[in-house]
């Protein structure tokens, strides 16, 4: 019954509409604001409801830290163990201009095969919900044809619970503002065995920079370059010890943590 799925609960957000099962990026992106269903869910990443990113995303007086949703973040390293930043495009409605990891989006509610994960799922680490949806914005975003990062490629890692407010959109046009991230966030790595040729979607993305350990630090130095609160806190807490040992990250379970949820709130 509706009462007993938490993915039939969705909580009314004005302008949403139900998500079809195939999903296309066609649109603006105001349209996709309204048009994609984040998965909402509770502290302990219990499933809670849906609802649309326009709805989650808002920092208002009636829900200061927006609406808790899934996420993922991509990491996607060359043979040479350089890493794939983007910077997202001026013309993002949240965080525009920033730069960050190689792929940051949402798995969605609404589409088959199902970007859901399951509690058991999360339990095992396969978490293909987010994985699937991690393809398909690598093709969305970058141009990545899905062949060349299957899914068994990419090696889930953790999760990380933080919020951050939109405090970079001086330039927001777009009406129900402010806004904000508050995000669960799966942590994916991969490292493909050729290389991927990219394709930027300008719409999402201004740059691209391949960049070694050293050369991320430098860039992380310069005043003049501005970064994601969530790939910032990844940076600080994480990613040295994951970048050192980048083989066994991705080839092993050796720093792989599925029971624990980070909380940097």
């Amino acid at each position: 019954s509706r009462s007993n799925n938490p993915l039939l609960a969705k909580k009314p957000s004005g302008r949403n509409t139900m998500a079809t099962a195939a999903w296309d990026g066609s649109g603006t992106q105001e349209d996709l604001m309204y048009r994609d269903e984040c998965i909402l869910v509770d502290e302990k990443d219990n499933i809670v409801g849906h609802d649309s990113k326009y709805a989650s995303h808002r920092f208002i007086p009636d829900q200061p830290r927006g609406l808790l949703h899934r996420a993922f973040s991509v990491f996607l390293f060359d043979k040479d163990n350089k890493l794939l930043l983007q910077q997202r495009a001026a013309n993002k409605i949240t965080f525009p201009s920033l730069w960050t990891n190689t792929c940051c989006s949402h798995p969605l509610y609404g589409y088959e095969p199902t970007e859901v994960d399951t509690p058991e799922g999360i339990a095992d680490g396969s978490v293909l919900g987010a994985k699937r949806a991690a393809v398909r914005k690598l093709k969305h975003e970058l141009g990545i044809a899905p062949a060349a990062v299957p899914i068994q490629k990419f090696r889930y890692l953790t999760r990380l619970h933080y919020c951050a407010s939109d405090t970079f959109a001086e330039n927001q046009t777009t009406a129900g503002g402010p806004w904000g991230e508050h995000e669960m966030d799966y942590i994916l790595f991969i490292k493909p065995d050729e290389p991927v040729a990219i394709e930027p979607n300008r719409e999402e993305i201004d740059d691209t920079k391949w960049v070694t350990r050293d050369e991320l630090r430098s860039m992380m130095a310069d005043p003049t370059l501005r970064w994601s609160p969530w790939f910032r806190i990844i940076c600080e807490r994480f990613l040295d010890t994951w970048w050192e040992d980048l083989d066994a990250t991705i080839g092993s379970d050796a720093h792989v943590d599925l029971g624990t949820i980070h909380e940097v709130m």
